[in-house]
């Protein structure tokens, strides 16, 4: 078996791993992505997804913040772990306009300076996943709509490039990506009534 496809499916699987825990809205999720950046930060470079390389190396920053954010419930001083949430409308459109201004960026730095053959479509997904990222470190219930848009689009462009492993993890993520807000909104539910008591 070629090196690079079992390091390919080595990282889906680990992606694998990730999204379980993601799901559960459970802190090894941070732990668990770590490694998991470490292997999609290679199959990207060797693949000329630039942007998504950089996501990636980005994706290492804030899995050290997300799992900070999201604590714990510590019964010494009384501090209760990151409750889900909804994003809140001055988020919407802070996250709206930095979105924007990212892509025309990312996209320009891809067509001009690299030999990417996707700056498009890479640069919107990493834009996205940008954002995507900063809304899960937060607990922001919204990020599950963001990742199905992400996903879903993300499987297209790896079937087309090729990165058949990538691409069938991505089709789970897209799926998952909507069971995901349904489970966070029944978790978020259960967090507001036992708050209530």
């Amino acid at each position: 078996m070629d090196a690079d496809l079992l390091i390919e499916i080595v990282g889906a699987v680990i992606g694998l791993t990730y999204l379980y825990f993601e799901y559960h809205a459970n802190r090894w999720m941070w732990n668990i992505g770590l490694l998991m950046n470490f292997f999609y930060i290679y199959i990207f470079y060797t693949s000329g997804f630039y942007a998504d390389m950089a996501i990636y190396t980005y994706y290492l920053g804030t899995n050290i913040y997300g799992r900070i954010s999201w604590g714990k419930n510590n019964k010494k001083t009384g501090k209760k772990a990151l409750p889900i949430t909804h994003l809140k409308r001055k988020e919407l459109y802070i996250l709206i306009a930095c979105w924007l201004v990212v892509n025309v960026f990312i996209y320009f730095v891809l067509e001009k300076f690299t030999d990417s053959t996707i700056p498009l479509g890479d640069s919107f997904t990493t834009t996205l996943s940008i954002v995507g990222m900063w809304m899960i470190a937060k607990k922001r219930i919204e990020h599950w709509w963001l990742w199905f848009i992400v996903n879903l689009t993300s499987t297209c462009l790896y079937l087309w490039k090729g990165l058949y492993p990538t691409a069938a993890l991505f089709v789970v993520y897209t799926v998952v990506s909507v069971m995901g807000y349904y489970k966070w909104l029944r978790m978020m539910k259960q967090e507001a009534n036992i708050s209530k008591n």
